[in-house]
């Protein structure tokens, strides 16, 4: 993932550069910051690699990449790495939610950051969790 954010940042200082357009942000929240979207907080974690002309402002912007653009580049990389079991993009999802809990999150603000409108759903994440007995953390907790 370090190595990722690397490349990007090297695309965000060339976007900076060439003076390409800012990403999209909500308009509510372009009029109060008007420059946030040419911040390196706000750019895209997954850009696209080409420009392309935004469909509303008709500017041209660096999108997101498409989420089966990710899923497909997910699902070769768990087969070129090995992994035996069915892992998919949304399993990051479940396995940061499950990390949550194991850490004795609150469930509120576990709900509120998954976007759930019902607890019950979020609770449903207690069942699958195990604390985490030897102690052992995850490379991406140090990011």
């Amino acid at each position: 993932m370090r190595k990722h954010i690397r490349v990007i940042r090297k695309i965000y200082e060339k976007d900076r550069k060439e003076q390409v357009e800012s990403v999209w942000l909500p308009p509510a929240l372009e009029r109060k910051y008007t420059d946030a979207g040419r911040e390196w907080a706000w750019f895209w974690l997954f850009p696209s690699y080409k420009l392309s002309i935004d469909p509303v402002s008709k500017k041209i912007r660096r999108h997101h990449l498409y989420p089966s653009t990710l899923q497909k580049a997910f699902r070769k990389t768990v087969r070129e790495v090995g992994i035996a079991k069915r892992a998919t993009v949304h399993s990051l999802r479940h396995s940061f939610a499950t990390h949550l809990i194991e850490n004795v999150y609150d469930i509120g603000t576990i709900q509120e950051l998954l976007g759930h409108s019902n607890v019950q759903t979020t609770m449903i994440y207690t069942h699958v969790a195990k604390k985490n007995k030897l102690g052992v953390k995850s490379p991406m907790d140090e990011l």
